[in-house]
């Protein structure tokens, strides 16, 4: 039995649970030949099983467990020269640093473009350089290299510009930049056609001559790499004759940062990258993560789940509805106070998005409603004049996760154009679709990839919009959305998820893109506690058959089904799924659970 893309057979059934509390049926995500493999990883290197399991269902082989385990820098990075472009921009750059040139850093405004123009701008400092960064503004310069941003850097004294997480696709901006003089290398990883800008260098993983099979890393994973080649260019013209090398490693706080908030595959080099990186961060080097983390009440050793839900939307805040240079200033900020400050900002911007989303997605819920009670539209197309457009892509998210299907928000303007955020489910390539739509004359314009896409719509075209999609889409989404697995990892009590298996399943991570955090299941605990918390979160606590507690968390799920099956389960044994992690309070480390679904043991079948 095959699937639609992305989307795997399935497996056994975990617990016989065919249809859970959110509609799911619970499947072992080990396949016959993974679990071979677990028996043997399990057996060879003296491991739990139930580590091996969770190894094996992510494609570690036998052979590979010892090196898995313990995922060095030094064995997974490659020479930077074998991507194309590098040595241009590296010999570039290197001269700007030996002539004191003026250089801008052009980023893009989130995340990844954040953290790729701190990393650099850290390193340049390093070496004697006063690089500005220009982020540019969401709503008013749009994404990547404009025209009047380059002439205002030229005009600054610039004269060298790297563009970060941008620039791979920049050919008019670029073209302004060669009249003024200006020389630029472009350090991008976004996927890109044939034709390339005109530039000194552009480095990117994803160019289609490009053979290092390194495109899967984010924009600050590729910053990196440049910045290891450049060290080893100064290194041997001789600039650090006398001097200290700079602490490349002291930066991979902000790399993991970037890396996970881009939601790039945790495989190969990126899992090195996020492993030392959350190291390097429980170190407490940078004082604006350091000063983030505090406002955010990150508390313990940071992990992917800190970094993708407590920092990364404070610093996107910024660039949402807010300054979108604030992140990047943060991440370069050496004074406490300051960073306390910035922080600060930020956390009150993410405060005044999520206000503003609150509202944004009532509305959204509610059209969405509608459009499902006239029919059944393969994507739902929701939007307002009312709507920030920096806050639609959140909006689509909900909408998509909420529906199952792939969803758009779209943000008008006083003159009906509409700039709009799409998502998709897996086997629908969203991203297709909206290039056809444009080749078709219904947008202005959009572009993305199979999850994720973005568009700009004149308020008439909606109709004709939703009827090409229909046409486009309707089997696919038919065919994904027959596929309701949730992948299980395996069987675990509450006496068995402990501190001491908690440490073993680390050794496996760190969790999150292309490499999933472990589900497991909790057979037939008992609900001692369940109550409603902070904006909608479910907490409780659950019981095992030897009286064992553990507690646990539902995020935003007291009107979900699986919320709704805890609060009224208070005293019954239910089937708990979900993942685990650490937390601390007041310096004392506890196993918590994260609850993502829940079913009722007397009531497990179709």
């Amino acid at each position: 039995m095959s699937g639609p893309a992305g989307i795997s057979p399935a497996g056994r059934l975990v617990l016989g649970v065919e249809r859970s509390a959110n509609d799911y049926a619970w499947r072992e995500r080990l396949d016959e030949a993974q679990g071979r493999h677990a028996m043997a990883i399990a057996q060879r290197h003296d491991l739990p099983d139930v580590l091996a399991r969770v190894m094996a269902a992510r494609n570690v082989l036998p052979e590979a467990a010892e090196d898995f385990l313990e995922p060095s820098l030094k064995t997974l990075m490659p020479d930077p020269s074998r991507l194309a472009g590098m040595d241009a921009a590296v010999q570039r750059v290197a001269d700007a640093v030996e002539a004191g040139t003026k250089v801008a850093i052009f980023g893009d405004y989130d995340v990844d473009g954040a953290t790729s123009s701190s990393v650099l701008a850290r390193y340049l400092r390093w070496v004697g350089l006063d690089p500005v960064i220009h982020i540019p503004d969401r709503i008013i310069e749009g994404y990547g290299p404009n025209g009047p941003a380059i002439e205002a850097l030229h005009a600054d004294g610039a004269r060298l510009l790297i563009t970060v997480d941008c620039g791979s696709t920049s050919f008019d901006a670029f073209e302004t930049a060669a009249g003024l003089g200006l020389d630029v290398v472009v350090i991008d990883h976004h996927q890109v056609g044939e034709t390339l800008p005109k530039v000194v260098a552009l480095v990117n993983p994803n160019r289609q001559d490009d053979l290092s099979g390194q495109g899967h890393l984010a924009a600050v994973g590729v910053t990196f790499l440049f910045l290891v080649g450049l060290n080893r260019e100064l290194r041997n013209r001789g600039f650090f004759n006398g001097y200290a090398q700079p602490d490349l490693m002291s930066l991979l706080d902000l790399v993991a940062l970037g890396t996970v908030c881009d939601v790039v595959p945790l495989l190969g080099l990126n899992r090195a990258y996020v492993t030392r990186g959350l190291a390097v961060m429980h170190q407490r080097r940078n004082p604006g993560l350091s000063n983030l983390s505090d406002v955010a009440r990150v508390a313990g050793k940071p992990a992917p789940y800190h970094l993708g839900f407590l920092l990364g939307p404070r610093i996107n805040a910024g660039g949402r509805i807010g300054d979108a240079a604030l992140g990047a200033r943060l991440l370069t900020c050496d004074d406490g106070a300051e960073a306390r400050q910035i922080a600060e900002k930020l956390d009150q911007l993410n405060a005044e998005r999520q206000a503003m989303e609150a509202v944004m997605l009532e509305e959204a819920g509610a059209q969405a409603f509608q459009a499902m009670e006239r029919g059944d539209p393969a994507v739902l197309m929701t939007g307002s004049s009312d709507w920030h457009p920096g806050i639609v892509g959140l909006i689509a998210s909900r909408l998509k996760e909420a529906n199952r299907r792939p969803a758009f928000a779209i943000a008008f303007d006083e003159t009906g154009k509409g700039t709009g955020s799409g998502r998709s489910i897996n086997g629908v390539d969203l991203g297709k679709a909206v290039r056809e739509a444009v080749e078709n004359g219904l947008l202005e314009k959009g572009g993305g990839h199979a999850m994720a896409a973005g568009l700009t719509v004149r308020k008439e075209k909606l109709d004709e919009l939703q009827a090409f999609f229909n046409e486009r889409l309707m089997a696919d989404v038919e065919q994904a959305a027959s596929f309701r697995d949730l992948k299980i990892d395996g069987a675990l009590t509450a006496t068995g998820a402990s501190l001491d298996f908690m440490e073993l399943l680390e050794k496996a991570g760190p969790y999150g893109a292309g490499h999933p955090e472990p589900l497991f299941v909790f057979p037939s605990h008992r609900v001692a506690f369940a109550d409603v918390v902070g904006n909608g979160h479910v907490r409780a606590s659950l019981a095992s058959s030897d009286g064992t507690k553990i507690k646990a968390i539902c995020f935003k799920a007291e009107d979900k089904p699986h919320g709704k099956m805890l609060l009224e389960g208070r005293g019954r044994p239910l089937h708990i799924a979900g993942s685990l992690s650490i937390d601390t309070w007041q310096g004392v480390p506890k196993v918590q659970l994260r609850i993502v679904d829940a079913a009722d043991p007397q009531k497990t079948r179709l």
